[in-house]
């Protein structure tokens, strides 16, 4: 296990805001929203370039939960990051630069920072309260984000969709809006450690499930606990779809994954149950997640399984598809 695995998952900040932003007044409290980010600068992404010859593919990454609410200068509370602040893209970049090192691998990769929502709005368990903090500031951003990736950055290229825990809610929410023909160039979404719900399939029907290790134009869905009954509503359940990342099975059949850990999928409830994993180095979060469940270990649990399956998919996209023809063909979003 990497040695920054517990950094991330959790960055405890409670300090001054920098910049500018909005105060708003809820429930007699002062609630402080940051400044919206401007992707036409640099600094609001993380990239790395590693596809000059374009036989490869773009991956946009959407990063998980790092900050708890903290307390501006003048008393008022944040529920969301702040990417103005140099402390809180810190954070956000330890992930972003943990998964790059298998997801950008031969692929052009470009993730954003973004105000997404705190882990103290988690830890409500109130999906309405989720929901609107997060459709009201934190997608604003993941929409802004991928807007400017599809219309200057990806260049008609095709694409993977990957995110971990509110970046895993964020690719469906990003599913949920996109276009024909930005839905045909995307290779595959990996939505980690997050679900994928019965309306969100009913309401969108080409959200469609992965069945094997080289569908394209599908979606990767799993969550991992020790046992079903740690299964987190919150993030979890109810779901409609998981596979297995270690044999690319959406049945029971058990998968090795080393010499002490077995991966088996439970097809009720759509989870991979872990067996001989010691999640000890996992922070308790809260006490939400990372309690009988390995949220946090997610993207880093399963990465040279995801790394070989990234290859997988390019390549059988490019056969499917072919690189020539999908160059130029944009579409919106």
């Amino acid at each position: 296990m990497k040695s920054w695995l517990c950094l991330a998952v959790v960055s405890i900040l409670v300090s001054s805001s920098c910049g500018s932003g909005n105060e708003l007044t809820y429930k007699e409290k002062r609630v402080y929203v940051p400044v919206a980010p401007d992707y036409r600068d640099p600094t609001m992404w993380v990239t790395q370039i590693n596809d000059s010859s374009g036989v490869n593919a773009d991956v946009f990454y959407i990063p998980s939960t790092w900050e708890y609410d903290w307390i501006t200068a003048d008393g008022a509370v944040s529920h969301h990051a702040d990417p103005s602040r140099e402390d809180h893209r810190a954070d956000m970049k330890i992930e972003i630069d943990g998964v790059a090192e298998y997801m950008a691998e031969g692929n052009n990769f470009y993730s954003p920072f973004y105000r997404h929502i705190t882990l103290d709005s988690w830890a409500t368990l109130n999906e309405d309260t989720i929901n609107r903090r997060y459709h009201d500031v934190a997608f604003i951003d993941v929409r802004n984000a991928f807007s400017y990736f599809l219309d200057t950055l990806n260049k008609g290229r095709p694409f993977i969709l990957a995110g971990f825990s509110q970046g895993g809610k964020s690719v469906v929410e990003l599913l949920k809006a996109m276009d024909e023909p930005v839905r045909d160039r995307m290779i595959a979404a990996y939505v980690m450690g997050y679900k994928v719900t019965h309306d969100d399939v009913a309401s969108h029907p080409y959200i469609l499930a992965a069945r094997d290790s080289a569908d394209t134009g599908a979606v990767v869905c799993y969550n991992s606990v020790a046992d079903v009954k740690y299964v987190k509503p919150v993030v979890a359940a109810p779901n409609v779809m998981c596979i297995n990342p270690v044999n690319w099975r959406t049945d029971a059949t058990p998968a090795r994954l080393n010499d002490t850990v077995t991966v088996t999928l439970d097809p009720a409830e759509k989870v991979l149950v872990v067996e001989g994993y010691d999640g000890s180095s996992l922070p308790n979060i809260l006490d939400i997640l990372n309690v009988g469940d390995y949220h946090g270990a997610e993207p880093w649990l399963y990465s040279e399984c995801l790394r070989r399956n990234f290859r997988c998919r390019i390549r059988k996209y490019m056969e499917i598809s072919g690189m020539p023809q999908q160059i130029g063909t944009r579409g919106r979003f």
